[in-house]
């Protein structure tokens, strides 16, 4: 698939998304938050659920756990725009309570299309929620972040080899600063994964759980 074919799916996503109402989110929502970045990047960051400021703007990772992501960025190397960002979630939990299994269940259809569009070579999951969609959908042993924080899992699926890099999420910075030596010691995993190549994938590749999303 072509950078242009790309963009394309992904725009149609984005709009698709725009008009979700498979779960009652939509009602309190001021914007969805349906991602960003570079459409063919080789690492996809996946957070939790857009917060307050994220509500506000329809971008990821807007306040201050976006603040830290940035440092996190920029302590290998890279920028937004050279990786893709994307949540669980495409609109805010009132309150930012945690998410619920059916918002969950009733959302990742568009996420699992992300991944299999933007084809990452890495995946970077930010926290408990993400870490644990993603072990479960690549069938990795379900773990606390806190024991598998940093690591690097190797999957096999359908359509190519992908790295899982759990994560602490950023947020957690913000409320205990002594996890901030800890977040940029695990983020130097992905210098590794810096201007290595694309691979090849096979493109008949599909899920029940895309259907309801196709492009």
């Amino acid at each position: 698939m072509s950078s242009e074919e790309k963009k394309l799916k992904i725009e149609k996503l984005r709009e698709k998304i725009s008009i979700c109402k498979r779960c009652s989110l939509f009602e309190t929502r001021t914007n969805v938050v349906p991602g960003e970045g570079d459409c063919d990047a080789d690492i996809m960051f996946i957070g939790e659920a857009p917060g307050r400021n994220e509500d506000l703007k329809g971008k990821p990772f807007v306040g201050r756990a976006g603040d830290v992501f940035d440092k996190l960025l920029d302590s290998v190397g890279l920028t937004r725009e050279q990786i893709y960002l994307c949540n669980i979630l495409k609109c805010r939990p009132p309150g930012n309570r945690n998410p619920l299994s059916n918002e969950i269940k009733s959302c990742v259809g568009s996420l699992d299309v992300q991944i299999k569009v933007v084809d990452p070579k890495v995946i970077g999951t930010l926290g408990n929620f993400a870490t644990t969609y993603i072990f479960e959908k690549f069938g990795i042993p379900s773990a606390k972040i806190s024991a598998v924080a940093g690591k690097v899992f190797d999957v096999d699926p359908s359509f190519g080899q992908i790295k899982i890099v759990p994560l602490f999420h950023p947020a957690v910075a913000t409320y205990n600063v002594h996890k901030t030596d800890q977040l940029i010691n695990d983020f130097q995993i992905f210098n590794k994964f810096i201007g290595s190549k694309k691979r090849s994938v096979a493109k008949n590749e599909d899920t029940s759980s895309q259907m309801e999303w196709a492009l």
